[in-house]
């Protein structure tokens, strides 16, 4: 008997969340499906999609065609990403950073089916923010697609660099001095009280000249 082996997929295809939506009509509530699902090829390049049908399974199959059309190519340096992240979306707050080889995947649910599907073997993550699944998951595919290649993220780190460089090697600008203005002594206005302290002084004197003119006529005489 001839046995049917299965062709490889291209593309994984991982279910992230299911939810059931109700909704009320004229006739009765409608209920149906909305589901995310996370799509990749595991050779860098992978996809999220959300699919919305009265059924799982036609659900299913609407995300992952949104998905496989929606693609994004993660730039990869041995099986892991070229430098760390951290991306804020919404209230998601995702933090990714390489890992030496032989680490595995340490991250969360929603963290880890993106990363896996891109076929990131190494890899560190931390969730910050919210821990809703679907806000995390489109959050971990921006940061993704924020990667640079390697040499690219070496250029912009040393053109940092060079630009600190410069603005301490800048010398400060001098400022001019300023030549002192000669200070104009303020002549102190004249009060009731020095008026009066005046004429008592010259008062003393006229009386204590005659007294003196006396004493020298007794001295001569």
């Amino acid at each position: 008997m001839a046995r049917f082996e299965k062709e490889p997929k291209e593309f994984e295809e991982k279910v992230v969340r299911v939810n059931r939506v109700s909704k009320k009509t004229k006739g009765g509530n409608k209920i149906g499906f909305s589901v995310l699902v996370v799509v990749g090829d595991k050779k860098g390049r992978v996809g999220v999609g959300l699919g919305k049908s009265p059924e799982v399974q036609s659900a299913i199959k609407k995300g992952v065609s949104y998905a496989k059309k929606h693609l994004i190519t993660v730039p990869m340096v041995e099986k892991t990403i070229p430098h760390e992240v951290l991306l804020k979306r919404g209230a998601a707050r995702i933090f990714l950073k390489p890992a030496s080889p032989g680490t595995g995947v340490i991250a969360g649910g929603a963290v880890r089916a993106v990363v896996e599907a891109a076929g990131i073997h190494d890899i560190l993550s931390k969730v910050l923010g919210t821990s809703n699944q679907a806000s995390n998951v489109y959050a971990t595919l921006e940061a993704l697609k924020s990667l640079r290649p390697r040499q690219v993220a070496k250029m912009v780190e040393v053109a940092v660099k060079e630009e600190v460089k410069v603005e301490k090697e800048e010398p400060k600008k001098e400022k001019p001095v300023e030549e002192k203005k000669p200070v104009k002594k303020v002549k102190e206005p004249k009060t009731k009280v020095s008026r009066t302290l005046k004429v008592k002084e010259e008062k003393l004197k006229k009386e204590t000249k005659p007294k003196k003119a006396a004493k020298e006529t007794k001295a001569k005489k």
